[in-house]
């Protein structure tokens, strides 16, 4: 695992006895009594650990790839990469902030169905191996920018009932999933597993079922075109609030038996996802992103996905007794072993800017312009 870094961070580290909401009115105050008025928002980086251990609860066999673009929060990323989560990337840009972490190659995959040639000469040059493609135009790139790939074959799902729906416009076919993976044999290209996207705001549960489903069936396409593939990849859609139609362990309830009839356990396989609004979505309070559009004194929760766009202020906070909690888990790498109920209880430390701790060690930074 990665260290957690502070100062990376910016990380404010204060003592018990506040909540996420009292820096929130102290700083709505400062706003309106400025004339600037600009946006920010507080994230709450206790509630990304919470996530992570709810998911490890819920999908203890399958490894997170945080999907980047939801947030590029360097101070997200490196909590993430901190407690060992792997990294679903679209860019060279993305690939740069999170190597620049610290995070090895194999915990990152390249995940773009029209990516640049220049990029994938980057990360060719940069150690990532494991890149998607859904198409013969993608794979004739692949196999001139980067033979050694490892590749994995993106199906789409009938994610007609999603909120957003990727399948209209990302995703090899079933039926033509067979041609593609007949080509990178003839290019002697290696397709290691198959990834999908149910698409974000999924309302059906079947469709992660037969996404699942239609997988192994592409898996047995690939053994008798002469490829050992091992890796699967379920994708995103995962919510990460208590305000949507189906909820995290409602669709993990469905996954876990799919997985468990068409990739049990005992075959080898390794099994990850690309959950993004799961992790931030719930992390984030703040007003407005923009400044230009002030209004009145706007609030709200669950902002943490795709919505900082502008480049607000950020606060980040995080409870000293939390901090040391991750110290804990990195340093004895007992993650499994801590019960949700461990972290739920620990206060989040955000105070008054006069009870504020600035010392050396816990921020990059003792000034805080709104």
């Amino acid at each position: 695992m990665n260290n957690f870094n502070k100062e990376e961070s910016d990380c404010h580290i204060l003592d018990e006895g506040f909540t996420a909401k009292d820096i929130l009115d102290q700083k709505i105050n400062e706003v309106s009594s400025d004339d600037g008025k600009g946006a920010f928002y507080v994230t709450d980086l206790r509630d990304i650990l919470k996530k992570h251990l709810r998911w490890l609860k819920a999908l203890s066999y399958v490894t997170p790839f945080y999907d980047v673009k939801c947030s590029d929060s360097r101070a997200i990323v490196n909590t993430l990469a901190a407690i060992g989560t792997g990294f679903h990337c679209t860019s060279k840009t993305e690939i740069q902030l999170v190597q620049s972490l610290g995070v090895p190659p194999e915990r990152i995959i390249y995940a773009n169905s029209s990516k640049q040639v220049s990029q994938i000469k980057y990360a060719v040059s940069n150690g990532v191996q494991m890149m998607t493609f859904d198409s013969e135009v993608e794979l004739m790139k692949v196999a001139k920018a980067h033979p050694k790939a490892k590749l994995v074959l993106w199906i789409a799902t009938d994610a007609s009932k999603a909120v957003c729906c990727l399948s209209v416009k990302f995703g090899a076919t079933v039926k033509t999933s067979k041609l593609l993976l007949e080509w990178a044999k003839q290019l002697n290209i290696d397709v290691i597993g198959v990834s999908f996207h149910a698409g974000s705001g999924c309302t059906v549960l079947e469709t992660f079922v037969q996404a699942v489903s239609d997988a192994s069936c592409v898996f047995d396409m690939g053994a008798e075109v002469g490829f050992s593939m091992y890796l699967l990849d379920i994708g995103g859609g995962f919510p990460g609030s208590e305000d949507t139609k189906l909820k995290f362990e409602e669709i993990t309830s469905v996954i876990n038996p799919a997985l468990d009839k068409y990739f049990p356990s005992d075959c080898g396989m390794r099994i990850i996802a690309e959950p993004g609004t799961y992790y931030v979505s719930s992390s984030i309070w703040g007003p407005m992103c923009d400044d230009l559009d002030w209004i009145t004194e706007l609030l709200f929760e669950n902002m943490g996905a795709y919505t900082v766009a502008a480049r607000p202020t950020i606060y980040y906070v995080m409870s000293r007794s939390v901090w040391q909690l991750m110290k804990h888990i990195q340093n004895h790498d007992f993650l499994l072993e801590i019960e949700e109920q461990d972290i739920s209880t620990v206060p989040m430390s955000c105070a008054q800017e006069s009870r504020l701790d600035h010392h050396p060690a816990a921020c990059a930074s003792t000034s805080i312009n709104v």
